[in-house]
């Protein structure tokens, strides 16, 4: 089945060359355009949708409001921020909203086609540059405190292999252990550390130095 893809962008012009590279894939489906938050809000409550690429700075509301409110409506839509802005301050608040990736525009092409994959495969997915933008940002805020009286060491374990981008079942290979004792074990991580989404994961995981990777360790 293709990966049903919706673009949400201002530029016309950005969005027409989006479509272009994206189509010339024979495993992706562009299902529809919107130039605003609100548009996008429209088509994706009328429209089958995989994943979302998300400018930020689009008008009547912007991409990080309409990542939130398109995730409260339906949790399972992927959303990957392509924009300009690079600033962490856009970039955490996106991962916040819930994005699964973010890509800059200078950076589409193969990266974008690498989040899309990551992202149907419910791994985070951040471009090189952002990446290094996420990772210095939670070294700067690093509370220096550690994870392991909060955590056990499998689940310890667990959390780094889920942050350098693992699945459950390849976690479950890795530690030679059933699919569904990964998943208890990621249920009890999130549950005691009060993290929602991998993303969450990953930057608790960089912060406390679990792991030094952002991104899903390709």
């Amino acid at each position: 089945m293709k990966t049903r893809v919706l673009l949400a962008d201002d530029h016309q012009m950005f969005r027409h060359a989006l479509r272009t590279m994206l189509e010339q894939e024979s495993s992706i489906q562009v299902v529809g355009e919107a130039g605003d938050g609100q548009e996008l809000l429209k088509i994706a409550g009328g429209t089958p949708v995989d994943v979302v690429c998300m400018d930020i700075g689009m008008p009547r509301m912007n991409g990080i409001e309409a990542t939130r409110r398109l995730l409260g409506i339906n949790p399972a839509i992927k959303v990957i921020g392509v924009s300009a802005f690079a600033d962490r301050d856009y970039v955490l608040d996106m991962l916040k909203a819930g994005a699964s990736g973010y890509v800059t525009k200078s950076e589409t092409g193969d990266e974008l086609l690498r989040a899309i994959r990551a992202v149907r495969l419910n791994r985070t997915y951040l471009c090189p540059e952002i990446a290094a933008t996420v990772a210095g940002a939670l070294i700067d805020g690093s509370d220096g405190k550690s994870a392991a009286p909060r955590i056990g060491a499998r689940e310890r374990q667990v959390l780094q292999l889920v942050a350098e981008g693992n699945t459950s079942a390849e976690i479950a290979q890795r530690l030679h252990v059933a699919f569904s004792t990964v998943e208890v074990h990621r249920r009890n991580i999130m549950r005691k550390l009060d993290l929602h989404n991998v993303a969450e994961l990953t930057k608790y995981a960089i912060r406390n130095g679990i792991t030094t990777s952002a991104t899903n360790g390709g």
